[in-house]
């Protein structure tokens, strides 16, 4: 059985709330993608829709791969499939960002590294002007 960092709500309202939440997370968190797609391709091919397709399709890819790579590749490579299926997750996703901005490797690699910057800056923000901040995202 997985286990979460939360609980998941077990009535109809709560719910509701985590659905509202998390679009609202998921609106939030694809304009930092937005902006810097908007940056590195100069506006030719960046969308708020790609954008958010980008944000949902990507961690969807991502966790997929991580986890399904990694149950596959256990049996094979023992400890070190985590690392690899990690390894392949982050491809995956970067596939995602490329396919929906219709772009190179590098500048998806461009658009999710701006994009990082940019999120880290509203979260600095979002802390010191309104007291709450996105869950932890970034090593540091």
């Amino acid at each position: 059985m997985f286990e979460f960092g939360f609980t998941l709500p077990s009535t109809l309202p709560g719910l509701f709330f985590l659905a509202v939440g998390l679009l609202v997370l998921w609106v939030v968190v694809s304009v930092p993608v937005y902006v810097s797609g908007e940056l590195i391709l100069g506006g030719k091919k960046a969308s708020l829709g790609s954008a958010m397709g980008a944000t949902l399709g990507g961690a969807l890819v991502y966790v997929t791969v991580l986890y399904v790579g990694a149950i596959l590749l256990a049996a094979l490579l023992g400890p070190s499939a985590v690392a690899i299926a990690l390894v392949l997750a982050i491809v995956a996703w970067l596939a995602v960002f490329r396919a929906s901005f219709n772009t190179g490797w590098m500048a998806a690699i461009g658009i999710v590294a701006v994009a990082w910057v940019v999120l880290v800056v509203i979260d600095l923000v979002m802390t010191s002007v309104f007291g709450v901040s996105f869950p932890k995202f970034y090593p540091f």
